[in-house]
Formats: C-alpha cells, sequence, structure tokens
C-alpha cells in the first residue's frame, strides 16, 4: 500500500519534467488520446445519460490515464508515478463508510449507487466562499447548522482580521484560519448542534502553517471532523499541501481532496473533463491519501456547474465512480446567479439532480460564483439539501426529463446571470429566515417545483 512517504520518495526522486510539459504534452494530450480510444461523445438532449457502458468506458480511461500521467509535483519538478496494480490496490482498500461528528450529531457517511434511495450526504454551507466579518460568518453558519438535513458543515472563508484584509502565509491567515475554528463551533453551539463535524473549518487556512496552526484542539478542532486539502489543476501537489497531509494524517483525521479540473481548461471539453475527474479521485486516494473526494469542477466561462454540459460531467463522472468503486465521493457544485432570485435555486436543484441520481452525496453550495463577500444565505444549501434527498431514488431516465425542464428555466441566462442580494438584505439574522421577499421567491421556487412532480417542504411562515 502507498503510504505518505513512498509518496515524497517518488516526488523526489520520479521522473523529471518542467510543468508547462506535464500539463500540455503529457497530461492535455493524453486525455484527449483516452477520449477517442474509448469513443466518448457528450449528448446535449441528454444531460443525465442512462449509458452504463458510457460510464465504464469513462472510468476505465480515468484509470489509464492516471497510470499513464501520474500525479506532478510542482515543489521537486517531478512526475509521481504510480503503477495499474497500485492505483487498484489503493481502491480496494478505500473505505465505503466513515464517521463524522460527536454524539447525537455523528453520522456515517456511505457510498452511494446510481438511483441509489439513500439520502445523500449534506455538506451544506458556503463551499468556502468570503465572508467579511465575524457576524456574517456567525449568522450563516449558525443557519447552516440549523437545517435538519445537515450532515456536516463547509464554512465560508474569513478574509479580514483585525480590519486588514487575510495576506497569504501570514500571520493574518494564521490567525484568520484560527478564528475560523473558533467561530464556526461556536455558531453549532448556539444551536444546540454541538457535535455537528465541520468538514473544511480551515477554508481560511490556504497555506500549510495556518492549516496546522489552527488543527490545535483548543481552537474547537475534532478528530471527528473532515481536513479537506485541495488539489491544484490538473492532478497536482506540491510539499505545502504534503504537509498538510501529514498533518492530518498525524491526528488521525480523515483527508478529503477536493479539485476541480476546469471545463474548458487542460481537460478539454466535457468528455475530457469527465475522465479527468475520474482520474483526480483516485490520484486523491493516493497522492493525498484522502478517505473521501470532493469534486467541484465548474465551467470555465460561466465559473459554475449547472450548464448543460457541467450537467453531463457531473452525471457521468458520478456513474463512473459510483458503478466502479466503493469511493465515497461529495460533488460540490456553484451557480451564476445569486440569492433571492428563481435562477438560483433552479440552478442548484439542476446541479444536485445530476449528482444525487448519479451516485453521489453532495456540498452545497458555492452561489453567484462563489467570489463575491457575504453574498450567499443559509437559504440556498436548504433548499439544496431538500431536493437531494426529495430526488433519492429516481430513475436516470425522469432526472433527465427534469434536469432538462430546468435548463429551460435559465440557460439562456447563464451568461448574464442576476447577481441577486447581498447576506442581510434577504436574510434576517435575529429570526434567522429569509425575508419577506426572499420567502415569497422560494414559495414560488417551490410551487413550480411541484408542477414538475418534486415536492419539497412547506415553508414555515
Amino acid at each position: 500500500m502507498v503510504q505518505i512517504l513512498d509518496v515524497m520518495d517518488k516526488a523526489l526522486n520520479g521522473k523529471p519534467m518542467s510543468e508547462s510539459d506535464y500539463q500540455l504534452r503529457l497530461f492535455a494530450a493524453k486525455v484527449q488520446e483516452k477520449v477517442r480510444e474509448y469513443g466518448i461523445k457528450f449528448d446535449p438532449e441528454n444531460p443525465i445519460p442512462s449509458d452504463n457502458s458510457l460510464a465504464d468506458d469513462i472510468f476505465q480511461a480515468g484509470l489509464e490515464l492516471l497510470v499513464d500521467v501520474g500525479a506532478y509535483c510542482t515543489s521537486s519538478g517531478r512526475v509521481i508515478s504510480y503503477t495499474e496494480s497500485e492505483v487498484k490496490e489503493a481502491l480496494k482498500n478505500a473505505p465505503s463508510r466513515l464517521h463524522f461528528g460527536e454524539g447525537r450529531d455523528r453520522k456515517h457517511l456511505v457510498n452511494r449507487k446510481i438511483e441509489d434511495k439513500t439520502p445523500p450526504w449534506c455538506l451544506l454551507g458556503a463551499g468556502g466562499g468570503p465572508c467579511s466579518s465575524d457576524r456574517s460568518f456567525l449568522t450563516l453558519v449558525e443557519g447552516y447548522a440549523e437545517i435538519p438535513e445537515t450532515n456536516a458543515i463547509t464554512t465560508p472563508a474569513i478574509t479580514r482580521v483585525g480590519g486588514m484584509r487575510v495576506r497569504p502565509a501570514s500571520p493574518l491567515e494564521v490567525l484568520a484560519a484560527m478564528r475560523n475554528a473558533v467561530l464556526a463551533r461556536e455558531a453549532c453551539n448556539r444551536v444546540g448542534r454541538q457535535g455537528t463535524p465541520i468538514m473544511n473549518s480551515l477554508a481560511t487556512a490556504e497555506s500549510d502553517i495556518a492549516f496546522a496552526a489552527a488543527l490545535h484542539p483548543k481552537y474547537g478542532m475534532r478528530q471527528s471532523d473532515g481536513y479537506m486539502i485541495c488539489c491544484m489543476d490538473p492532478m497536482k501537489v506540491d510539499f505545502a499541501r504534503l504537509n498538510k497531509a501529514a498533518v492530518a494524517l498525524s491526528l488521525g483525521g480523515h483527508i478529503g481532496m477536493c479539485f476541480g479540473p476546469l471545463l474548458g481548461g487542460y481537460s478539454g471539453g466535457p468528455e475530457g473533463t469527465a475522465v479527468s475527474n475520474v482520474a483526480h479521485h483516485m490520484m486523491g486516494i493516493l497522492t493525498y491519501q484522502s478517505s473521501w473526494l470532493l469534486p467541484f469542477t465548474i465551467h470555465l466561462r460561466y465559473v459554475a456547474s449547472s450548464s448543460r454540459d457541467m450537467l453531463w460531467v457531473i452525471s457521468t463522472m458520478g456513474q463512473a465512480v459510483s458503478r466502479n468503486t466503493h469511493l465515497l465521493s461529495i460533488n460540490l457544485n456553484y451557480t451564476t446567479a445569486g440569492p433571492c432570485t428563481p435562477m438560483c435555486l433552479y440552478e442548484t436543484s439542476a446541479s444536485v439532480t445530476a449528482a444525487v441520481v448519479s451516485g453521489l452525496s453532495i456540498e452545497s453550495l458555492g452561489v453567484a460564483t462563489n467570489k463575491h463577500e457575504d453574498r450567499t444565505t443559509p437559504a440556498e444549501p436548504r433548499i439544496s439539501a431538500e431536493v437531494g434527498h426529495a430526488v433519492a431514488g429516481m430513475k436516470r431516465s425522469d432526472a433527465n426529463e427534469l434536469v432538462k425542464k430546468l435548463l429551460a428555466k435559465y440557460e439562456r441566462n447563464l451568461n448574464a446571470p442576476p447577481l441577486g442580494k447581498s447576506l442581510y438584505e434577504c436574510w434576517d439574522p435575529e429570526a434567522r429566515r429569509p425575508t419577506k421577499e426572499y420567502h415569497g421567491v422560494i414559495n414560488r421556487y417551490k410551487a413550480t417545483m411541484a408542477d414538475l412532480g418534486i415536492q419539497l417542504k412547506p415553508e414555515k411562515k
């Protein structure tokens, strides 16, 4: 079995190569070779296909891609190579069930299959989106913790400390990461969800030093939380990320590697992006020693995951992984539109449906491309979770028809989506619920979903 020391040995003694040669001459070329070899074709009329042979071809192409190109260490300028037997052994030994959380909030993340009736694991929150103040941070996380379907929380990222904007790898980032952990636990305590796991509590910690500093138990982090470490596109790692992995492993934490191959980037179109996503799953359990995986593929143009071709990528990648492995995979979705708009709710509904019926669990969500401060509320992840539970067990063919109807409601506006409103313009922090205006938007959205055959929970008055 490949261990972290084996990864370091490969990173130090693997084949030397420049980063540009790895990305363009090796990785990008090999992805397209695999797409041609297996005849993988994107069908825009079926964003959620029901073709098992397509899923199996994408899986095999992804496995071969990893064996052919390996991972790349930017710190050493070398390729980290894996044999087919190493990949298959890692897949065999990967966990199919993990527990997170404490006490009554302790839950099990389990492997899901295509059209599985098991509700998805709901990792709910801002997806690491930027947050301007302690007040807005607490408002958001309290709201996430109160969602009945919440299995775990994904926090916002703090952008300021003492009035100063956080700078990478500086004392400001270290202090912000510590505060990230403290405030997240405090917010859960305030609403009686003390044991809720925080699976990206250190969203603020981009550097390894901030990550390690904030993991100290005095700040509220627990072994039963999730330790998320991001991969660079395509299939790249550096010593800073391996430092994070070494620290998390030493604490007995479960690492989740997050990765976001860009549709339109090094992987090419939807076909290559689906293959790349599968390869990243396997790269994660080997290079990052991950126990769970978190794909967040986004479109290069829209910076979101709700376009027709992106839904196809999510679905085919999910089907490939769930049919051929027992990996624990949680898909993170992004919308183009902002809060208090019907478009945002339709976008997340389509992405969540594509993921859940294809065997994935969900992290929801990055709102309005996840780049605007305080441009998210607890309402969007709540709606996402309700949709995820409602479509669990749905046939792929029915889900395909559903998402096509949802696409018809927003697809034409992807190039110019409404930004919506900021947190306190559409969320009442005292009542901890949407404003009257947003309440009306959600009620009309739910009525439309009911017309489409999806019954969601009635809104509280």
